[in-house]
């Protein structure tokens, strides 16, 4: 299999349009705690991860995608 297929498989479901709670940056994290859902660019979820991992109930990390490659 190749990349293009790869990655066409992949499904994302954070968008452009889903913000970080913190700063405001394109969301790569979502958090769910406390039945809410909390979003994090990739610098304030890696700051945050070990607190937020620890009451969190899911996790879903697409800080990968800031590396693809063509």
């Amino acid at each position: 299999m190749n990349a293009t297929t790869e990655r066409e498989t992949v499904e994302y479901r954070l968008t452009a349009v889903d913000r970080c709670d913190s700063c405001g940056a394109q969301a790569y994290i979502a958090a769910k705690v406390n039945g809410s859902e909390l979003l994090f660019c990739a610098h304030h979820g890696r700051k945050y991860e070990e607190k937020l991992r620890a009451v969190a109930t899911s996790w879903h990390d697409e800080t990968a995608r800031l590396i693809e490659t063509d």
